[in-house]
C-alpha cells in the first residue's frame, strides 16, 4: 500500500475467540492465559510477513477483543498472563514492512488504537480488579515491550539473550508509537538519563540491569521461569476483588448493516455525506435493559470504522433520540449497580467516550426536539467541540415535537472522567469555579435552550428561523479548513486542565508521531522505515527543527 492509497477493503473490529489467528486464549480457574502466536501469513493489509510475533492492526484487534471478553464473560478470572507461544521471542513489535507501506492516516490511527487497547488493560487493573502479568519469555522489543509495560508486573526470563528494548529511535527514525516513552517515565518511573540510554540502545537491556533500571519488576532463570510465573499469579490474584456474581454476559456479534452511505446498528445509526465530508450520527435510547451495553459497543465499533475506513469524513454531527426517563434510568443503574456486568458496562462507556474525544474528527452536537442528551448521552454532548440547541420548536412541522431539553445527572459528576482525569464539566469550565458550580447545581434539572445557554452548556441556541443556516455554516466552515490544523487545534482544546499519562500520549506524543511519521527521515525513499532490513543504511537530513 502506498501513502496515497486507501484500504481496498474495510477493516472490521469484531472478532470471535474460536477464529483468532494470532492469539491463544485459555481460561483455567481464575487465570486466563493469553499467548501471542502470530500467524506469519495473517497480515491484514498487504504483502508482508508477520515474523517473530510482529503485529499489525489485525493482531491488536484480536487482543482488544480478548481483553474485553475476559472482562465481561469471565468474572471469575482474576489474573491474565500474557506470554508468547514462540520459542525465544515474546514480541518483535509493530511490523516494519506494514509501517513502511501503510498510508499516513493508517499509521497514526494504528498507533491510537494500539494505545487505547493498552489503556483498557490498565483501566481493567485499576477499576475491574483484573491483574495482568507480562511473562516475557523471550526477546521483547518496541510495541511488544509497550504491551508488557501496560501490565501490572513484568517478569523477564534471565537467559543471557532475552532483553527488553525500544529501538524505534536508533533503528527506524520514529518514536515508540503507543506510549512507550511516556510509560517509561510516568508509569515505570525510570530515571530520565536511564530512559535516554535505553531508548537509544537498539539491543536493549537484559537481566539484573533491567530490574535495577525499573524496566522490569523481576527476572527468573529459564529453569525457574514457570515456577516464578505461578508464584506471581498467586500473589496478584490475592489483590483482586473480582467475583462471579452470575451477571456475566456473552458478547454476541453486533447487528450491523453497512450500506453505500449508511451504517446501521440497533441503537446507533450514521449517514455518510461524502460530498460535504460529514457523518450524521444518532444514538437512540430505549427502555431495553440491554441498551447500555449494546449501545456502547455499537458506538465504539462505529468510531473505529470511521477512523480507519472513512478518513475523508472530517466532521461528525452528534444527535440523539428517545425518552429522558429511559436515559435517566439507565444512567442511574450504571452508577449505583454493584454487580459485575454493571461495573464493566459503566467502564465501557468511559472508554467509548474517551475514544470519541480522541478521534481526529470535528464533533458538533445538535440538540433538537426529540433529542435525548440525558445521563451518559449528556456526556456525548459535552464531548463535542461545539453544540447547537434549538430554542423553541420547528414551526413548519405538521405535528411539532415539544421543545428540546437536556439533563445532567450524576454521570456528569465524576464517574465518567476524561483522559485528563477530570469531568467534562470541570474541563469545560476550567478556571471558572462559579460557572462550574452553577452547572453542577443544575444536575437533575430539565434544561431548555435558554437555560442551557445561560449555564454555558451549549455554544449557541438559535431559533427556528436561524437554525438551518447556522448549523449549515458551521459545518461548511469546518470543511473549508485544513484537516491537519483542525486535528491539532481540537486536541489542544479538548483537554483543558491537568495532564495525565493518557493526555501526554495522545495530545503530545501522538502529535509528534504524526509529524515524525511523515518526515523523509522516516518515510522517504531513503528513510529508516524504508531501509530497515535491506542491509542499506538510511540517509538522514541532519537539520534540527
Amino acid at each position: 500500500m502506498s501513502d496515497a492509497a486507501d484500504l481496498t477493503a474495510p477493516i472490521t473490529f469484531e472478532r470471535q475467540p474460536d477464529a483468532y489467528a494470532h492469539w491463544n486464549l485459555k481460561i483455567d480457574g481464575y487465570t486466563a492465559s493469553l499467548s501471542m502466536n502470530v500467524s506469519p501469513s495473517g497480515g491484514l493489509l498487504g504483502e508482508y510477513e508477520l515474523k517473530l510475533n510482529s503485529y499489525d492492526i489485525g493482531v491488536d484487534i484480536e487482543l482488544a477483543d480478548a481483553v474485553r471478553r475476559i472482562r465481561f464473560e469471565h468474572p471469575d478470572v482474576k489474573v491474565v498472563v500474557i506470554d508468547s507461544a514462540l520459542e525465544g521471542v515474546f514480541c518483535a513489535g509493530a511490523n516494519i514492512r506494514m509501517l513502511a507501506d501503510a498510508s499516513h492516516s493508517h499509521k497514526v490511527n494504528f498507533c491510537k488504537f494500539t494505545n487505547e487497547t493498552r489503556l483498557e488493560i490498565e483501566e481493567a487493573s485499576a477499576s475491574s480488579g483484573l491483574r495482568f502479568l507480562a511473562a516475557i519469555n523471550g526477546a521483547c522489543s518496541g510495541g511488544g515491550y509497550e504491551l508488557a509495560m501496560a501490565c501490572d508486573h513484568l517478569l523477564l526470563v534471565d537467559d543471557r539473550s532475552s532483553s527488553v528494548s525500544l529501538p524505534e529511535v536508533p533503528l527506524l527514525g520514529v518514536l515508540p508509537g503507543t506510549g512507550g516513552l511516556t510509560r517509561l517515565t510516568d508509569k515505570r518511573h525510570v530515571r530520565r538519563d536511564h530512559a535516554d540510554v535505553f531508548a537509544t540502545k537498539s539491543e536493549g537491556i537484559q537481566g539484573a540491569e533491567a530490574v535495577e533500571w525499573k524496566l522490569v519488576d523481576e527476572v527468573a532463570a529459564p529453569t525457574m521461569f514457570d515456577d516464578a510465573v505461578a508464584a506471581r499469579v498467586e500473589a496478584l490474584a490475592a489483590t483482586s476483588d473480582r467475583v462471579d456474581d452470575g451477571s456475566a454476559v456473552v458478547l454476541e456479534p453486533l447487528s450491523r448493516f453497512v450500506g453505500e452511505n449508511t451504517l446501521s446498528y440497533h441503537f446507533v445509526n450514521a449517514t455518510l455525506d461524502r460530498t460535504r465530508r460529514v457523518v450524521d450520527l444518532t444514538v437512540s435510547v430505549t427502555d431495553a435493559v440491554e441498551w447500555p451495553l449494546i449501545a456502547a459497543r455499537e458506538l465504539d465499533d462505529l468510531l473505529c470504522h470511521l477512523r480507519f475506513n472513512e478518513p475523508q469524513l472530517g466532521t461528525i454531527t452528534l444527535r440523539s433520540s428517545g425518552d429522558a426517563a429511559d436515559a435517566i434510568a439507565h444512567s442511574d443503574r450504571l452508577l449505583t449497580g454493584d454487580d459485575h456486568l454493571t461495573r464493566e458496562t459503566a467502564l465501557l462507556w468511559k472508554r467509548v467516550l474517551s475514544r470519541l474525544e480522541l478521534t481526529a474528527r470535528s464533533l458538533i452536537a445538535l440538540v433538537e426536539p426529540g433529542s435525548c442528551f440525558v445521563g451518559v448521552l449528556a456526556e456525548v454532548l459535552l464531548a463535542a467541540d461545539r453544540s447547537y440547541m434549538l430554542e423553541g420548536i420547528f414551526e413548519d412541522d405538521d405535528d411539532p415535537l415539544p421543545a428540546a431539553t437536556m439533563q445532567l445527572t450524576a454521570a456528569s459528576l465524576g464517574s465518567l472522567p476524561m483522559a485528563n482525569g477530570i469531568t467534562r464539566l470541570t474541563s469545560r469550565f476550567w478556571g471558572s469555579p462559579d460557572d462550574l458550580a452553577a452547572a453542577q447545581a443544575a444536575v437533575g434539572e430539565s434544561i431548555d435552550a435558554a437555560r442551557a445557554r445561560q449555564l454555558g452548556l451549549v455554544t449557541s441556541a438559535p431559533d427556528d428561523l436561524d437554525w438551518d443556516d447556522e448549523v449549515r455554516l458551521a459545518v461548511e466552515e469546518r470543511a473549508s479548513f485544513s484537516p491537519d490544523a483542525l486535528t491539532a487545534m481540537e486536541a489542544n482544546h479538548r483537554f483543558a486542565g491537568p495532564e495525565t499519562m493518557a493526555t501526554k500520549i495522545f495530545a503530545r506524543l501522538s502529535a509528534w508521531q504524526n509529524w515524525v511519521f511523515i518526515r523523509p527521515n522516516a518515510s522517504g525513499p531513503d528513510g529508516a522505515l524504508r531501509k530497515y532490513g535491506t542491509g542499506t543504511r538510511p540517509t538522514f537530513d541532519h537539520t534540527r527543527t
